[in-house]
């Protein structure tokens, strides 16, 4: 019965991050600082993956990003996924969903190796990979596959320190800031559901 229990206490867990992942990606695609919108999804996946481990963590980084990539082909990012999507669609489907993926994995399985020692630490590190490789899949696609139209998108510029300073450098900080500024309050939310008091 207990275990019963806490599966269905999984599921249900799962289910409201997802779709809070959901809600946050649709909104936080109206908040942009150059091509693509600002990510507010992340803390979501950080709880997820801190409450039920790595691959809890990668299933919801997959959601967010099956959604960024749904909304990106319905035109509500501006066009710009329709632009990876034209020059590679496979990649395009891949590193949406990978980035997430991956992003969600590294949150739980850091959480998982330092929340013995320091539950804020664990948060911390946990909300600090978890942008860093959603962004940095991002960027070495974008470098290593999409190299052409991030030379368009540079404008002559230089492509290395357009795709890190133009095209995702403030996206990324801002990211990193929101995950660090919530990581007391993610640490309380896992502190109670730990103690079986949500």
């Amino acid at each position: 019965m207990r275990s019963t229990s806490g599966s269905l206490r999984r599921t249900t867990e799962l289910s409201v991050f997802s779709a809070l992942i959901t809600v946050l990606a649709v909104l936080g695609n109206f908040v942009r600082f150059g091509p693509f919108p600002i990510t507010l999804a992340l803390a979501p996946i950080v709880i997820g993956a801190a409450l039920n481990g790595p691959r809890a963590g990668a299933f919801l980084g997959g959601v967010f990003g099956v959604v960024t990539l749904l909304i990106g082909l319905l035109g509500w990012d501006g066009g710009s996924v329709m632009l990876l999507f034209g020059a590679s669609p496979v990649v395009l489907v891949v590193m949406c969903i990978g980035k997430g993926v991956l992003a969600g994995f590294l949150a739980g399985l850091v959480y998982r190796g330092i929340e013995k020692k320091s539950a804020l630490t664990a948060v911390i590190l946990a909300g600090i990979i978890c942008p860093v490789a959603n962004t940095g899949t991002f960027l070495l696609t974008m470098l290593l596959v999409y190299r052409e139209l991030l030379a368009q998108w540079a404008g002559g510029s230089d492509v290395l320190t357009y795709a890190l300073f133009g095209l995702t450098g403030i996206n990324f900080l801002v990211e990193l800031g929101v995950n660090m500024v919530l990581s007391s309050g993610i640490t309380t939310i896992i502190r109670y559901r730990k103690k079986g008091a949500i």
